[in-house]
């Protein structure tokens, strides 16, 4: 058997309603149909190619010497070229799927360069995750597998048959000649689908592309890092809705061998935040307006049953996270999961990050929305209710519920844009009321989620372990960057989360016992933590420090410019391409960007912080803020039940 592709082996093409994954050896191994939450109909990135792939390239049994392969995306697009060069010739392979505007469709052109090049074309579809072989048969000169409720037909100019269940072409390119290749998804019982003009269909899809980086506002250092990344969480996207998938793909694992693999491809309510917050920061308004309609109809008129997930659509009910037995998993990592049990857990700090891009997206002058307006007072009043809860937090652990800082930390971020908005004059709401309650959750995290001898904000109230998230704190703005906590906050992450490659870890695991987060095994480092430590360094007046680190983190990606969840042992590993990674990289370049213009003075060593007394933060069963019956006690089980 072949070896298993390193995850940096794969490239992104998509049409913004899914995507698929293109080895470097031309092979199509993962794509959903007809959206990224569909089941693959190839699954070979989990299993083999028995589950599922679509390989092109030069014809191997033909050619004396193997291939070499270059690839790149077609200037700032999401066409992926493919480029082999062989003793016979050399031939180019553009991959597309053009935005939709019908059904669902993947394109692949095959040029001649140089010389003739015989070349083979295996498509081999499995839907249902790998697990079923289709009826393949020639209809009306065009062939089509079908299987279920699922028809894929592939069109050709070339020769086309059926081998052992795969559709096979061989064939030779000249210089100049090309053969087009169009895959196209319909419903089994519909009517056989148009076939496109290739040529038009890559022309419009180059337009569409380089007429949306267009818009980029961003013109400092590092721009193409940061246009390939927007791209990224662009082409994740489900453009019908405006939601955001987290990763386009499910359980590639955070540990080889491991089994932290989970199911990304729905639509988080954090990470969609930060997404648009990032597009916002470059330009992207109308993104912004469609997001917004999409939590509108995803919270629906029901906030106070505000779900941390949703599907593409809105859809509130999510299948149950299941595995599937029959795929390997990813270099033997199993389990296979589809669906995400996290949907059920209580994350205090999606508040924080929906309400902070609501703001943001009121400071970027985007339209007032009523509706919004109202959602926005609804979900705080929700979080005055509930924010001395404990909760899964940030990193959804699978263990009890705490009370995690990072979650304090984002419900104070929530109170503060609000009272932001309000004194603006865009939300009718009482600022004093508010500014009592954002006083008594900074309060409360300050002596409870701070560990003076250690100098540093802890994971969760009264622990020892240490979390990445809080790195955010000056960020957010929850205490000035110079703040002697911060600075020993940000030397405590690096010392004890560091990983063996000067990277850190979102917080420590214990191997085959079951860490802080419910879950045994370990992971490397997570990537957007590292991210969140340039902005720490920066904002502490370390520069230099920020700037090389986030070089190294340049230095990760693969050769498309593209980042997985996690890195560890000189690979990329995790969901891939991951939202979060790029988000982290936008918003860094823009703060190193901003900051190195005017830079901030250098924050003093770490020293003896300033008193939080105990005697001034609230006791638990205060409801004495201003909000009445809205705040409750964190020792009253109802209020911190998940409805």
């Amino acid at each position: 058997m072949a070896p298993v592709p390193s995850i940096e082996h794969y490239g992104l093409i998509g049409d913004m309603q899914t995507s698929a994954h293109v080895g470097k050896d031309g092979s199509i191994d993962w794509l959903c149909l007809p959206q990224f939450d569909s089941p693959a109909v190839f699954a070979a990135l989990l299993g083999t190619d028995e589950h599922g792939t679509w390989q092109m390239g030069p014809d191997t049994a033909a050619v004396v010497a193997p291939a070499t392969a270059e690839r790149r995306y077609c200037r700032d697009s999401l066409v992926l070229e493919s480029e082999w060069s062989t003793p016979a010739g050399t031939v180019r392979v553009t991959d597309f799927m053009p935005p939709r505007a019908g059904v669902p469709r993947l394109i692949r052109i095959v040029e001649g360069v140089a010389g003739e090049v015989p070349m083979v074309s295996v498509l081999r579809p499995r839907p249902g995750y790998g697990r079923v072989s289709p009826w393949i048969h020639g209809e009306q000169g065009r062939m089509v597998a079908e299987a279920g409720a699922d028809a894929l037909w592939l069109d050709t100019s070339t020769e086309q048959w059926e081998k052992d269940g795969s559709i096979v072409s061989a064939f030779t390119v000249a210089a100049g000649e090309s053969v087009a290749f169009v895959l196209s998804w319909t419903m089994s019982h519909a009517a056989p689908p148009d076939v496109p003009d290739p040529d038009v269909a890559l022309a419009a899809t180059l337009g569409f592309w380089r007429e949306w980086v267009r818009q980029c506002t961003y013109d400092g250092p590092d721009r193409e890092a940061v246009v390939r990344s927007l791209i990224t969480l662009k082409a994740l996207t489900y453009m019908p809705s405006g939601g955001i998938v987290a990763a386009p793909t499910t359980s590639l694992p955070e540990e080889i061998g491991g089994t932290r693999n989970w199911d990304y491809r729905y639509t988080w309510l954090r990470d969609a935040s930060t997404t648009l917050a990032a597009l916002l920061g470059t330009g992207y308004r109308q993104e912004a307006q469609a997001w917004r309609r999409w939590l509108l109809r995803a919270v629906a008129g029901d906030p106070e049953n505000l779900q941390i997930m949703y599907g593409v659509r809105g859809e509130r009910d999510l299948p149950q996270e299941r595995v599937l037995g029959w795929l390997p998993g990813y270099e033997g990592s199993a389990p296979v999961r589809v669906g995400n049990a996290a949907a059920e857990q209580v994350q205090l700090d999606v508040y924080g990050e929906v309400i902070e891009t609501l703001y943001l997206t009121h400071r970027s002058g985007v339209a007032r929305c009523e509706d919004t307006v109202v959602l926005h007072q609804r979900l705080v009043e929700d979080l005055a209710q509930r924010w001395q809860c404990p909760d899964e937090g940030i990193w959804e652990v699978r263990g009890p519920r705490r009370h995690f800082v990072h979650s304090k930390v984002m419900a104070w971020v929530a109170v503060d844009r609000t009272i932001r908005l309000a004194e603006a004059g865009a939300l009718d709401v009482d600022p004093a009321a508010l500014v009592e309650l954002r006083e008594a959750i900074h309060r409360e995290v300050c002596a409870l989620g701070f560990d003076p001898q250690r100098n540093t904000f802890t994971q969760f109230y009264g622990s020892a372990e240490l979390d990445a998230a809080v790195l955010l704190i000056p960020r957010v703005g929850f205490l000035p960057a110079d703040d002697p906590r911060v600075v020993g906050t940000v030397e405590a992450v690096r010392r004890e989360l560091s990983t063996p490659e000067g990277f850190v870890r979102r917080y420590a695991t214990v191997g085959e016992q079951d860490g802080v987060d419910g879950l045994s095994g370990d992971e490397g480092a997570f990537l957007l933590c590292n991210f969140w430590m340039v902005d720490a360094l920066a904002l502490t007046g370390r520069l230099e420090e920020a700037r090389d680190l986030f070089d190294r983190l340049l230095g990760l990606r693969n050769d498309l410019g593209l980042l997985a969840e996690e890195y560890a042992g000189g690979r990329q590993l995790g969901n891939f391409p991951q939202a979060f990674s790029h988000i982290g990289l936008v918003e860094s370049a823009l703060l190193l960007h901003r900051l190195t213009q005017s830079p901030p003075p250098r924050a003093a060593e770490s020293g003896t912080p300033p008193p939080c007394p105990a005697d001034d933060v609230p006791h638990m069963s205060d409801s004495a803020y201003g909000w009445g019956a809205f705040l409750t006690s964190v020792r009253t089980p109802s209020s911190c039940v998940k409805k």
